[in-house]
């Protein structure tokens, strides 16, 4: 193990509970460090249940396309802790030197010292110091988990807030309604300062209502204030005082309509101008998100003719959405879907496997290793895809599932990879010949 392997495992231990929702801890931790989150680059701050990496990468591209320096703060990683702390450029923001994030976690856990704090306050902590301590035009800061009393939200005057689409997930934690769960999602609404949403179910958008007026935020709604569509081939994206004819986003999937036209949205209200705004709508990438694996240690586990595809979703609106998405590509490519899944304990299985009844013609399911807590174990997980109309066998690991897609058909196959982005890290580790990092 590194140095910052050893780190990241002291800090672990710091508190009984990996998620214990609350800001007092970190505000002790950050006061004693002398209050780096008071230092920050304009803050964008984003929230939500699905989107939030996909329109963080949009709008990361569009402001850098502008020649903007941003700083992103994303959670979790996929194969190493640094991709979550990435510093603003020469060559736009790059995952933080493990060296240097050693040392700043070195400097937090001393002033800490011994104190007990959990993994992700004391590791946002060590974030903040890194983004105050490097100049930047923004900061794009990412909600970990809800909103209300995320380790984040000790922001207290952003630029911009912004909440992607809202679902339920984390229930245990946020509650157990979506209307609940926007409720807590909306505590990052701050009084005086504009909120971006995108589309909401009318639940959503009637709790978003109500928390904006209580807090004296100023709500920029999809469907109200600005709408995007898909229209032959290209982004529209229409607002209360302009029009603009765009390019398709880089990122798959028709749900990438509305992170695309969401972060529009947010860029148009940084004063982000329509050049910039069409570049990062193209250049814009976000691993794990429908990513087609390309040449690697998986890809040659498989015949030449089969594609290998990635993506983190693991909860019933990311079930819908990757397959509508493999629908999409069956309509104008057909060919047998074969899905490998590896899930959570705490996720709702049975829903995210459910939309893809009728287009998959089989699943192969999977541990996730590296993961904080227990995952699914594969036989109850097939058992999950059986119940919703799903053909389905476990397997040891994500070799042995490729083995069996192999069998499904003798032409060329679609596998899709998904379920977890603990599991998506592996994948990329696995894929690039590296041992699995822990998560």
């Amino acid at each position: 193990m590194t140095h910052l392997d050893d780190l990241l495992a002291s800090m672990k231990q710091l508190h009984p509970l990996l998620i214990d929702l609350s800001l007092e801890r970190v505000e002790r931790m950050l006061a004693e460090l002398g209050s780096p989150h008071k230092k920050l680059p304009p803050v964008i701050h984003i929230a939500g249940t699905n989107g939030k990496g996909s329109t963080t990468a949009f709008l990361k591209a569009m402001l850098e396309a502008a020649g903007k320096r941003v700083h992103v703060y994303t959670s979790p990683h996929l194969v190493r802790f640094n991709e979550r702390i990435a510093l603003a450029g020469p060559g736009g923001a790059q995952p933080i030197d493990e060296d240097a994030l050693a040392a700043l976690l070195q400097r937090v856990a001393d002033v800490n010292a011994g104190q007990s704090i959990t993994f992700f306050e004391i590791t946002t902590a060590a974030a903040f110091l890194a983004f105050s301590e490097t100049p930047a035009d923004f900061l794009l800061l990412e909600v970990g988990l809800g909103g209300r009393l995320d380790t984040t939200n000790v922001v207290d005057k952003p630029a911009l807030t912004i909440i992607t689409p809202i679902s339920m997930d984390h229930a245990d934690k946020l509650g157990d309604t979506v209307e609940k769960i926007a409720a807590e999602k909306a505590g990052i609404l701050k009084r005086g300062v504009a909120c971006v949403t995108a589309r909401q179910t009318p639940e959503v958008d009637d709790v978003m209502e109500t928390e904006a007026r209580k807090r004296g935020a100023t709500l920029i709604r999809w469907g109200e204030h600005f709408e995007a569509f898909n229209q032959r081939g290209r982004l529209v994206f229409q607002r209360e005082d302009r029009l603009l004819d765009l390019p398709l986003p880089s990122l798959i999937g028709p749900h990438q309509i509305v992170n695309a036209g969401t972060a529009v949205a947010a860029a148009l209200e940084l004063g982000i101008d329509e050049r910039s705004i069409a570049t990062g709508l193209t250049s814009a990438r976000w691993p794990a998100r429908m990513q087609r694996l390309g040449s690697g240690v998986l890809t040659r586990e498989i015949r030449p003719d089969c594609e290998l595809w990635l993506d983190g979703g693991h909860n019933p609106a990311a079930g819908e959405v990757l397959a509508r998405t493999m629908a999409d590509l069956e309509e104008r490519s057909p060919r047998p879907l074969v899905l490998i899944v590896g899930m959570m304990g705490q996720k709702d299985a049975a829903g995210f496997l459910q939309p893809f009844a009728g287009l998959a013609r089989y699943v192969i399911t999977v541990p996730v290793p590296g993961a904080h807590q227990p995952p699914q174990l594969p036989d109850d997980l097939a058992k999950a895809a059986r119940d919703a109309g799903l053909d389905a066998t476990a397997a040891p690991d994500i070799a042995a599932a490729l083995a069996i897609s192999q069998s499904v058909d003798d032409g060329p196959l679609r596998i899709l990879i998904c379920g977890s982005l603990y599991l998506a890290g592996h994948v990329l580790a696995l894929q690039d010949g590296h041992e699995t990092q822990s998560n």
